[in-house]
């Protein structure tokens, strides 16, 4: 019986066709040994060529070998590698990780493995593949197995050919540049095609598919048409190494990372205190937090002026000059650049960085109530970049704080860090599955702000999170704390508040 090959490159017929469980992936045949441990055997044991319940059980196999590894702590092994060979060094800082003797000669048999996975090779070529699959195996499971443990070799094999392939094909695409990583895996995705067979007769788009049919997709075409890369895959199929993956890539790459930026890929996420005068910065600072933000709010209102108008340019330079005085790292709330003309925000951001500021937060909400276009915000960050590159820059989006068009956060971020963003900031967003789907897809950190009846704090870390503000929280409750006092006491009332004494507080002015 003779099959129909379908072609699709629309995003929407590519994420339709990736979702349907109708469309099984192609699990294509290899020249070779015979089964046992082969790569015949190999493919067909992975979660990556297998569907229903199996995919499943393998999937969490792979969730489970990817648990234990730290993905900043892979980023530094990676870093700390050798040159050479970059399917060795990806492949040997992975099997390192995963406590595997003799990494070096893993990676070179993973290497081989590799070269065949995919199918289409010689019958020498797969004899070699297949021999090398045995000896992985051997180191895996010694002696006689049952099926469940070489089932599980297989799967953390199969994790080892993927990051040989993608991984290292990302890197390769990344090197000799600055490109943010998030643009490179929208315009020259690891994986360009994917294939997947009907199991049953359904339809994609405008087009029915027979059983048996081959479904060609055509990742790179549909991503340059979309800003949110379809790399990572889609439900249920999404990487479940997509942090490792970029981990290695970032690692590999020896970009170097502020000090500042350092702190947004540890193993637990930035707990940002938002400070709106010296003091206040120095009091939190005294407490060990790693970084202060500044709260534009709080920097407004202590000045007499509204927030979110552009008025505030002036206080918030001062502030910083004053802030840079001190031994912390600091951040600046900076509004929307307190401009539309981006090399007027360009110039603000590399005073802040003169100033000694690490970062800066760009909003994309304005005064009206509206949000910037996508494309003027986007270039905002790009000219902040280009003017002061060590200054990380957090994106933030108002789609949620203003509840406004919330169905394009994730293609506004996706646009933010392709020009460049160091992080991404979505305030009003709470609900931990919105949160999940955003950190599913992202390149960078995600912040989120911290409200009392949202997730706690080590909710949001398990959601994938990787700093925290608390905003203008901060300002308020002083404001709040400082109002009961005074009315307190005119009631008669004694103040059980604890406050620093006054040569704490000049203490803290005079450090």
């Amino acid at each position: 019986m003779t099959h129909t090959t379908h072609e699709f490159n629309r995003y929407a017929d590519i994420r339709a066709a990736l979702a349907d469980p109708a469309l099984v992936p192609d699990l294509p045949t290899v020249d070779g040994g015979p089964g046992g441990t082969s790569v015949a055997w190999l493919r067909a044991t992975v979660a990556r060529f297998s569907s229903g319940e199996p995919h499943r059980r393998r999937r969490a196999l792979v969730e489970a070998e990817l648990a234990g590894i730290e993905p900043a702590a892979l980023r530094r092994a990676a870093a700390g590698q050798p040159e050479g060979e970059t399917r060795v060094r990806v492949v040997r800082t992975l099997a390192e990780a995963l406590g595997m003797p003799e990494p070096g000669a893993v990676a070179e048999a993973v290497i081989v493995v590799a070269g065949a996975y995919f199918g289409g090779t010689d019958a020498e070529a797969g004899a070699d593949a297949d021999n090398s699959v045995a000896w992985l195996v051997a180191q895996l499971v010694p002696g006689r197995a049952d099926e469940a443990a070489l089932e599980a070799a297989a799967n953390r094999i199969g994790l080892l050919v993927q990051a040989c392939a993608a991984t290292a094909a990302l890197v390769e695409a990344s090197s000799g540049g600055d490109v943010p990583l998030a643009r490179v895996l929208r315009e020259v995705p690891p994986v360009r095609t994917t294939r997947r067979i009907a199991a049953r007769a359904t339809r994609v788009g405008d087009r029915e598919v027979a059983v048996g049919d081959v479904v060609l997709l055509d990742l790179a075409a549909a991503n340059h048409a979309h800003s949110i890369p379809l790399t990572f895959g889609t439900p249920p199929r999404l990487c479940p190494g997509r942090a490792h993956a970029l981990a290695l890539s970032e690692g590999l790459l020896r970009r170097p990372l502020t000090p500042f930026a350092r702190l947004h890929h540890q193993a637990t996420p930035l707990l940002l205190p938002n400070a709106w005068d010296y003091a206040s910065a120095a009091a939190l600072a005294a407490q060990d937090f790693e970084a202060i933000g500044t709260t534009s709010l709080g920097v407004a209102a202590a000045a007499g002026l509204p927030d979110g108008a552009a008025a505030t340019v002036d206080a918030t330079l001062t502030l910083a000059r004053r802030l840079g005085q001190g031994s912390f790292l600091f951040t600046v709330d900076a509004e929307a650049g307190f401009s539309d003309d981006t090399e007027e925000v360009a110039e603000l951001a590399r005073k802040l960085h003169a100033a000694g500021a690490a970062g800066i937060n760009l909003e994309d909400g304005r005064p009206d109530g509206t949000l910037t276009p996508a494309e003027l915000h986007a270039a905002k960050i790009a000219a902040v970049k280009a003017a002061a590159p060590a200054l990380f820059v957090n994106a933030r989006t108002d789609t949620h704080w203003l509840g406004r068009q919330e169905e394009e956060t994730a293609a506004r971020l996706a646009i933010y860090e392709q020009a460049g963003a160091d992080g991404v900031f979505v305030p009003g967003l709470s609900d931990p599955d919105g949160i999940a789907d955003l950190t599913a897809n992202l390149v960078v950190p995600l912040n989120i702000l911290y409200t009392p009846t949202g997730p706690t704090l080590a909710e949001l870390a398990a959601l994938g999170v990787r700093r925290i503000s608390l905003g203008s929280l901060l300002y308020r409750t002083a404001l709040e704390a400082a109002v009961t006092t005074a009315t307190g006491i005119r009631a008669g009332r004694r103040s059980d508040l604890k406050a620093p004494s006054y040569a704490e507080v000049q203490a803290l002015v005079g450090a």
